[in-house]
């Protein structure tokens, strides 16, 4: 399988979370925060990755919407962490929005496409 944008873009942002939580750590960030965001940031490529192998079109939908709740969640933790001045890099929470767009046209093309059917 040639790995598409979505799984490339979605394991670089999951690598970036794990970068993140590193430094989170050392500022001494609550490990309930860190913990949260750890999970759902590296949620959203498991279940992209677990998208590709579904049983049927159905399947591949829910999916996605999983790992759009994921990636919603984390943009959420995001904001949570740079807003309260623990994490200020905003390129994370760039990447995380591109992801969720992504996701989205993703999602959207997949139900159409159903529909023809």
């Amino acid at each position: 399988m040639s790995e598409s944008p979505l799984i490339v873009k979605s394991k670089a942002l999951a690598l970036d979370v794990i970068r993140a939580c590193r430094v989170l750590r050392e500022v001494k960030c609550e490990s309930a925060l860190i913990s949260q965001f750890l999970r759902s940031g590296t949620s959203i490529g498991a279940n992209i990755r677990e998208a590709f192998y579904a049983h049927g079109k159905a399947d591949f939908i829910a999916k996605l919407h999983i790992a759009l709740k994921e990636c919603s969640e984390t943009e959420y933790w995001l904001e949570l962490l740079i807003e309260s001045g623990f994490y200020d890099d905003k390129t994370l929470l760039d990447n995380c929005i591109e992801v969720k767009k992504i996701l989205i046209a993703s999602i959207t093309t997949a139900k159409s496409s159903k529909k023809e059917d």
